[in-house]
């Protein structure tokens, strides 16, 4: 615990590189350091929202009105 406390930067660089780093106390495992892996593409939001979002069985239908609105009838 005392050297993850000293080399704290150090370890979260190893971490962010990749690597799994497990502190321990008195030779326990008591936490772990771990990569968070990035946000910044889509693939990533992957079934983040599964279950909450309903898409209607009729929702590539175009209704009448619309359509004739567009020209598309």
């Amino acid at each position: 615990m005392h050297e993850a406390k000293t080399k704290l930067s150090q370890l979260v660089e190893r971490a962010r590189a990749g690597e799994e780093i497990t502190i321990t106390r008195n030779g326990t495992p008591v936490a772990q350091l771990v990569p968070v892996a990035p946000m910044s593409s889509f693939a990533a939001l992957r079934g983040k929202y599964r279950g909450q979002i309903v898409i209607a069985d009729d929702f590539d239908e175009l209704p009448d009105d619309i359509a004739e609105a567009f020209g598309m009838r």
